[in-house]
């Protein structure tokens, strides 16, 4: 019989559907692996995880740290480190705290809502389509103050970019990945040649000095371009994933009517079954990780999904537990490069969770779902729902 560590294919039809009895295995017997696919250790257990995500100063995510190249699209505050990154990350960060993420999440719900209406009167849909898509477009533009970008167009744009990820695995996903980040960039150009409305695009604009230097202006776009797409990407996924949680453990959504469970359960959903599965680092000296000797050079690949299902951090850890604090879970990352919008995303979640409360249908399953082929962000193609009026 194979070993766990062969048996661990990301892109496996079985581990797509439910990866979590495999990472376990891994947590158990391998917690540190490498996976041949992927051309880089693999970190399973949460300690492990923390301290690669924590530690900047041996583990780089700025290529060029190890004498690597990072094409100018993609120099942004994900790709920095500390601290060049820390300047372009405080000025997001300051103007995020500016805005005013109680209406966002306001408008989101109303959106939701009028959606719902419009679904209830109908048979089955797709979540994806008519409630993730829109609603982390609308949310994320809402946030940035730009006008939304067609869904339709935008979504295809953000799966070439996504699907671009898992380009270790499948070569041929990268170059189509590089004309949608041109077309997205090209996109964000627009934006900010535009008189720009209020949100946060306009905040960074005034905050940035008009004699910054031509390079700060480049990673300042490429961050908002990186706030867009990630941010919808994220979202959108996290929608799917909450939205088949909820689905699969009766009266957990009408337990979330609670506003404390609210605050504490969209938290817990993305760690249950989170969007984003993992993060690549790449050690710039060696060291040792769970008895396993790292080489300088060598591609370190923290497990977000198993790290967030590790019982030696979470009690109950295969369990949807709504109350769970402190819930420090790595659905966001951790450290230096952490998701700047995850106060978004968690206000993006309470409108969802509240506008089906609200509602007087009832949300049933209607159908498997189909996954999404993807090892980086584990997401949903279609998920097949209905309401009950």
């Amino acid at each position: 019989m194979p070993s766990v560590t062969d048996r661990y294919d990301p892109l496996d039809a079985e581990i797509l559907r439910d990866p979590y009895p495999v990472l376990a295995e891994l947590r158990e017997h391998a917690p540190v692996f490498w996976h041949t696919g992927m051309d880089s250790w693999v970190l399973t257990r949460y300690e492990d995880s923390v301290r690669v995500l924590r530690d900047h100063e041996t583990f780089a995510r700025d290529p060029r740290r190890n004498g690597g190249t990072v094409p100018e699209p993609s120099l942004s505050v994900q790709t920095l480190d500390p601290p060049q990154q820390s300047p372009v990350r405080s000025l997001f960060m300051t103007a995020l705290r500016a805005q005013d993420l109680a209406g966002v999440e306001d408008r989101a719900h109303l959106l939701v809502g009028e959606r719902l209406d419009q679904l209830a009167e109908g048979g089955p849909f797709d979540v994806v389509a008519e409630i993730a898509v829109p609603l982390s477009v609308a949310v994320v533009a809402d946030l940035l103050g730009v006008e939304p970008p067609l869904y339709e167009e935008f979504a295809a744009v953000s799966d070439a970019i996504m699907r671009s990820m898992d380009g270790g695995l499948t070569p041929a996903l990268v170059e189509p990945g590089r004309v949608a980040r041109q077309q997205l960039s090209d996109l964000v150009d627009s934006w900010f040649a535009a008189s720009a409305r209020p949100g946060l695009l306009a905040r960074v604009q005034q905050a940035t000095a008009p004699g910054a230097e031509a390079l700060t202006r480049l990673y300042v776009k490429n961050t908002a371009r990186v706030m867009f797409q990630g941010g919808y990407s994220t979202m959108a996924a996290a929608i799917g994933n909450a939205v088949h949680t909820l689905l699969a453990h009766p009266g957990a959504l009408d337990q979330m009517r609670d506003r404390a469970l609210l605050a504490t359960g969209v938290d817990e959903l993305v760690r249950f079954d989170g969007p984003v599965q993992g993060t690549t680092r790449t050690a710039v000296r060696s060291c040792r990780i769970g008895g396993v000797e790292i080489a300088p050079g060598q591609k370190v690949v923290p497990q977000f999904a198993a790290a967030n299902r590790d019982p030696a951090a979470f009690t109950r850890a295969d369990d949807l537990v709504l109350d769970r604090t402190p819930n420090q879970h790595l659905g966001y990352g951790w450290g230096p490069h952490s998701c700047i919008g995850s106060t978004v995303a968690q206000a993006g979640l309470r409108a969802l969770v509240t506008a089906f409360n609200d509602h007087p249908a009832q949300l049933v399953a209607a159908g498997e779902g189909v996954r999404r082929r993807t090892a980086t962000m584990r997401a949903f193609d279609t998920l097949p729902a209905a309401l009950l009026v």
